[in-house]
């Protein structure tokens, strides 16, 4: 019932943890070596599976999140409310369906499945800076994939997202868009071959359409920005998810608020 578009999802959740190689050539962003050992000590990570199996029908709901989240109260509290309102939905539908379905032999429209996977972009002294790849069926012909993130600011205690990173939306949008649909055209150009057409159905999304997580190389500073689109938001469902990773740059900073520039660099 899911393989094919959790494979998808699997996949986009390795980008998520090392965004593939970005559109200025550089190498593939690997996994900071401070992220893994900055938790607490005794902070565990956390992987919550509730399943169910009603005959043939079945239900499938996971949702994990790294040491580093476990070692934060608020993200805890925040991803357990996240995290129980989203499997009550979820055991609601299932009810709901099958009711609906009882006695059908459409076992895909009432099978329910749910995955939500936090992981650490990167950890630095003042941001913890997180991502979520999200799988989902709720019926039809395949599931989808879905994505998220955040920043935990530790100085004001305070959940962010990247984007508030930045004075507003038009100015993330000049400082990362023309590189962002030059990356995206070599990657869909990669994928469709001679399928390939920039009169295609699918525009260049605005980079406010897209996933953006404020990646570092080194532990020190934000000096990358990995932008992701969801399927469906660049491409068809069968291209899957679009990735890019852009170096920080001169023209990226100046779109920076202030007061978050110290904690952005320009890559050496």
């Amino acid at each position: 019932m899911k393989r094919t578009a959790l494979a998808a999802g699997l996949t986009a959740a390795a980008m998520l943890a090392a965004c593939s190689a970005n559109a200025e050539g550089e190498a593939p962003v690997a996994p900071d070596p401070i992220a893994a050992a900055s938790g607490s000590a005794d902070a565990q990570a956390v992987i919550f599976e509730n399943n169910e199996l009603r005959g043939e029908y079945s239900r499938e709901f996971k949702y994990n999140w790294p040491a580093q989240v476990t070692a934060v109260a608020e993200l805890v509290a925040r991803f357990t409310t996240e995290r129980d309102a989203a499997l009550a939905e979820q055991k609601q539908d299932f009810e709901d369906s099958l009711r609906e379905f009882e006695g059908s032999d459409c076992i895909g429209c009432i099978n329910r499945s749910f995955e939500k996977m936090w992981s650490v972009v990167t950890d630095l002294p003042r941001f913890l800076s997180l991502s979520a790849s999200i799988y989902f069926y709720t019926g039809g012909a395949h599931g989808n994939a879905g994505y998220d993130a955040l920043l935990w600011d530790r100085e004001a205690r305070a959940v962010l997202s990247a984007e508030d990173l930045f004075e507003n939306p038009a100015a993330l949008q000049n400082a990362l868009g023309d590189a962002w649909c030059k990356g995206l055209a070599r990657e869909r150009k990669q994928r469709l071959g001679e399928d390939y057409s920039e009169d295609g159905f699918f525009a260049c999304p605005d980079v406010s359409e897209l996933t953006v997580l404020a990646g570092s190389s080194d532990g020190r500073a934000f000096n990358r920005i990995g932008l992701i689109a969801a399927p469906y938001v660049a491409g068809s469902y069968a291209e899957g998810t679009y990735e890019v990773t852009l170096p920080v740059s001169a023209k990226v900073i100046e779109a920076v608020k202030p007061e978050y520039r110290a904690y952005f660099a320009v890559p050496k």
